[in-house]
């Protein structure tokens, strides 16, 4: 199997996470490649023209001119090593997260991460004295605000799973969280102020969507329809399956209301999450909040 055919076989399994790393990876190289071809033709200035459509400017007047760019702009990389940072924090812990919480989380998760990651960095500019020079002409772009979302989502998930640092050294997944947000906040005196702003409005979404998972609201109502239809756009439906089970196989499972999940039953696993960790759960405990993430 080519490298290409591994990639289609990984991408038709309808993993979240690998759809959203292709996503990356696939609008870097067309740019990447066409780049190539424009400065050949001493034509490089078009395609930047073209490029800057799909940042998020700062400035109020140039966003409003193209609003579209606090989404676009979670697709965007400024060369080859920023997005492969990018992709392999978001494969490491995505991956984590989509076993325990499916794909649909992990699309909100990282589409909230990117949104609020954008929208903080465009307050900062306009409201601390340090961007005032700059302002008209600053844009962001990027995965790292939805990525460490996804980074501090499963962490906030997952506070004592352990995963192995450079292979070697067992470290839990608060701590690698902790520690990465660290770094960013005291990274902003020493270059990319406004990268490292919008990777903490990122890291901030991630920690509030585990925190109110299951809060029925406007908000959260509003989170789980936009990223129904983004997750619309780059999965094909599939038809509804009837699988039958002989009446003498059928497991023992736990009584729904209308289908669904009972709330206080979810709120008392989340309670057992906070306090003992994801891995405490028991089986009929996860088959519950399995449930409950697929409403």
């Amino acid at each position: 199997m080519s490298i290409f055919d591994d990639l289609k076989y990984k991408i038709a399994q309808n993993n979240a996470v690998v759809k959203l790393i292709a996503l990356n990876v696939a609008v870097y190289l067309v740019f990447a490649i066409t780049n190539v071809i424009f400065i050949l033709f001493k034509a490089g200035n078009i395609l930047s023209d073209v490029q800057n459509l799909f940042y998020l400017y700062a400035y109020p007047s140039r966003f409003i001119m193209q609003p579209w760019g606090l989404f676009t702009y979670m697709f965007f990389h400024s060369g080859f090593f920023h997005l492969l940072f990018n992709m392999l924090w978001a494969y490491w812990f995505g991956i984590l997260l989509h076993e325990y919480l499916g794909n649909k989380r992990v699309y909100q998760i990282y589409i909230l991460g990117g949104i609020f990651g954008g929208l903080l960095y465009m307050v900062s500019y306009n409201f601390f004295p340090l961007f005032e020079d700059v302002l008209p002409n600053s844009y962001a772009l990027g995965a790292s605000a939805g990525v460490l979302a996804i980074v501090v989502a499963t962490a906030t998930l997952l506070p004592r799973h352990t995963m192995m640092l450079f292979g070697i050294f067992p470290v839990q997944l608060r701590y690698i969280a902790l520690f990465s947000v660290l770094i960013d906040f005291l990274s902003i005196p020493s270059g990319n102020a406004g990268g490292r702003i919008a990777h903490l409005g990122g890291a901030l979404a991630g920690f509030l969507f585990i925190k109110y998972l299951y809060t029925n609201n406007a908000f959260t109502n509003a989170i789980h329809s936009v990223s129904s239809v983004f997750s619309g756009l780059i999965n094909k439906p599939k038809p509804k399956l009837t699988v039958h089970y002989k009446a003498e196989s059928q497991p023992k499972v736990t009584i729904f209301n209308n289908g669904k999940p009972n709330q206080a039953d979810v709120d008392a696993i989340l309670d057992k999450i906070n306090r003992s960790g994801f891995e405490s759960l028991s089986k009929t405990e996860r088959d519950i909040l399995a449930k409950a993430s697929k409403d």
